[in-house]
């Protein structure tokens, strides 16, 4: 699914009017009929104090809508519209208009009203301000939504929580409201998915208000989701006649004294991902402890007791995922060097062969065209530089991307793949995932996807969503705390038969807890 900025979704909504030949309250009346649908299907008629809190924009407007049909089918609710300022759009009129033909009168709040009273039982409806807002709120409504936040209140967003802006990082966290679910209309927004901005939304959910399916399917998007409709149009069936020669020859190359135990992981992994064969180079030290606990994988060893000296293959791989526990002496930083102006194999590089990169700038170079890097924040800043906020860093991510022709993937809590201009962000994956050799796992998931003949992005975004179900999978028996990176590749079978478990679900039905 694409992830629009506010500029396309104030077009989509604009090409809908004119192609449905409808007015745009009409299209805001189908906003509040798809909100009041999702409450009724869980209140069921049930008292409860709802509150509304509507800005005097289209957002209030939906909100105003919606209080409308509350009160058709007999809700208990309160209206608060809020006077940020002395325009008002058009539909919120309208609204207002048809509460007050149904004699419901909403309280007016400004800056000189006494904070309205809130129960830790009442549901808050958040519609204050919507995708459009460009500047922090004023002090007084920061203060108002500083009041609905310390209210202990369930609270639900229209569309997005309240003070966020869709494409800038966060001003003033004071002012934005903390949302524990958002209602969400045609399309997920980038903020739900950033460290910074994605802790507003505790959880949210895409209402589908019909807008043209033309305009989503002919306008590019420079964001998307990694969903399971989205790498099942990538999987590669596996034919009755093949042999495991079919599905490639990987090569995990890394390893160190006390780090042989990374190498293992992503050879594992990798194996059990669907590589036809595994090798694992490691110095001496890793020789044994790689035959035993991974005897599927065959063992080449370097020259070097304790660390990689002098890389020297006799086999041809078709892939080498290198880098997971290999240190950075050296020893090792002068073979790491030499063996990438020796290749041309394509390489997913991970750990210390990134730290050794961002050491040495110069052998970014050197790498084949769309190598795939996997860096965590630290190895990402060593590589890029300092960012501002989360729009910066994916800036430069991009930047850096098309400089050096390679496909970043940026493991956060929503690991993003960055290739080309684009994003790819991933809904898989839980904090249990946050544990020593989860990033070795998934060097060895991608590399195992590479070896089977799937192009590098379509690995790496594949890899990411196949990771991420493995660990979700693995969370059922386990939690979050017990997660360990044996127990993802534990799930990687599973996860790949998921994929085939039920009809793929359609985003506007999925609900995605971050």
């Amino acid at each position: 699914m694409k992830i629009f900025t506010a500029k396309q979704i104030y077009a989509a909504d604009q090409f809908t009017l004119e192609e449905q030949d409808i007015s745009s309250d009409a299209l805001m009346e189908r906003a509040a009929t798809r909100l009041f649908n999702w409450f009724h299907h869980r209140l069921q008629g049930d008292q409860v104090k709802i509150k509304l809190f509507c800005g005097i924009g289209n957002n209030g407007g939906d909100g105003l809508a919606l209080a409308r049909q509350l009160w058709e089918h007999g809700y208990n609710f309160e209206v608060f519209v809020v006077n940020y300022s002395e325009k008002r759009s058009h539909d919120f009129l309208i609204n207002l208009e048809r509460l007050k033909d149904r004699k419901i009168w909403p309280n007016f709040v400004n800056q000189d009203t006494e904070l309205p009273s809130l129960d830790s039982e009442d549901i808050i409806i958040d519609a204050l301000f919507g995708i459009g807002l460009n500047r922090s709120p004023d002090q007084w409504v920061e203060r108002l939504i500083e009041h609905l936040n310390n209210s202990g209140a369930f609270v639900v967003s229209v569309d997005v929580p309240s003070g966020l802006f869709l494409d800038q990082a966060v001003k003033n966290s004071k002012a934005v409201v903390k949302a524990n679910y958002v209602l969400s209309f045609q399309f997920p927004k980038l903020i739900f998915f950033l460290p910074e901005t994605g802790i507003f939304s505790n959880q949210w959910e895409i209402l589908n208000i019909d807008l043209s399916q033309k305009f989503i399917e002919q306008t590019e998007a420079d964001y998307e989701l990694i969903t399971k409709n989205k790498v099942l149009q990538y999987y590669l069936p596996r034919e009755k006649f093949s042999h495991k020669g079919t599905y490639g020859h990987a090569l995990i190359l890394g390893g160190s004294h006390g780090k042989i135990g990374a190498v293992s992981l992503a050879s594992r992994a990798c194996i059990t991902s669907g590589s036809g064969l595994v090798s694992a180079y490691v110095p001496q030290c890793g020789y044994i402890p790689i035959q035993s606990s991974v005897p599927e994988v065959m063992v080449i060893t370097d020259q070097g007791e304790d660390e990689i000296m002098n890389i020297s293959l006799n086999i041809e791989p078709d892939v080498i995922g290198m880098g997971i526990g290999l240190g950075t002496a050296k020893s090792t930083q002068e073979a790491f060097t030499k063996f990438l102006g020796t290749t041309n194999c394509p390489m997913v590089i991970d750990a210390d062969g990134l730290n050794i990169l961002a050491k040495k700038k110069s052998l970014l170079k050197m790498l084949p065209p769309k190598t795939i890097l996997t860096p965590h924040p630290g190895e990402l800043r060593r590589l890029i530089g300092n960012w501002e906020d989360d729009f910066d860093k994916l800036h430069k991510a991009k930047e850096f991307s098309k400089k050096h022709d390679c496909i970043l993937v940026l493991k956060e809590a929503h690991t993003i793949v960055v290739y080309n201009g684009k994003g790819y962000v991933n809904t898989t994956g839980n904090p249990g995932m946050a544990t020593a050799g989860s990033g070795d796992v998934l060097t060895g998931v991608i590399t195992s996807l590479i070896a089977q003949k799937y192009e590098p992005l379509i690995a790496a975004i594949f890899g990411v969503y196949l990771h991420g179900r493995a660990g979700d999978i693995a969370i059922e028996n386990l939690g979050y705390q017990a997660l360990t990176a044996t127990a993802i590749i534990n799930g990687i079978g599973p996860a790949y038969l998921d994929l085939f478990n039920v009809p793929p679900t359609d985003i506007e039905k999925e609900t995605k807890e971050n």
